[in-house]
């Protein structure tokens, strides 16, 4: 696995609230605005370093960050660490006794391909492996 972490999630009730407050924490707007359609969610982009920031917003009420909300609040969701095969990953993770959510990668924001480790295995944090498929 490589040892760099890509972002960390933050779930937000209001995508545009949350954009105005990490525009003046970082003074400048997000670098990066998308809808990923399959996952019900908006994210905004903020780099930091080689890292990021990731705002997500759940556009429909039965969605996994939805239902984040509705138990936890707003705040941390998860770490991406970035990996350069994740189904060598995934089969490396299950047999060591990681508990996947995603079996199968699907496709996530700003070209990357991801999946997620249960946060039962993983001292309650949600953990996504994200490799890059495209610039």
């Amino acid at each position: 696995m490589n040892e760099r972490i890509a972002h960390v999630g933050i779930a937000v009730k209001n995508l545009e609230n949350s954009i105005a407050i990490f525009s003046r924490l970082f003074n400048q707007p997000p670098d990066h605005l998308e809808e990923v359609k399959d996952q019900h969610v908006r994210i905004a982009m903020f780099r930091a370093g080689e890292n990021s920031i990731e705002l997500l917003e759940a556009t429909t009420h039965d969605s996994s960050i939805a239902t984040f909300l509705e138990k936890r609040g707003e705040g941390v969701h998860h770490v991406a660490l970035v990996v350069d095969n994740i189904l060598e990953e995934l089969k490396r993770l299950q047999q060591s006794g990681f508990q996947l959510v995603d079996e199968t990668p699907r496709l996530g924001a700003d070209g990357y391909l991801v999946a997620f480790l249960h946060p039962k295995s993983t001292n309650g944090v949600l953990i996504e492996l994200s490799q890059k498929i495209r610039p």
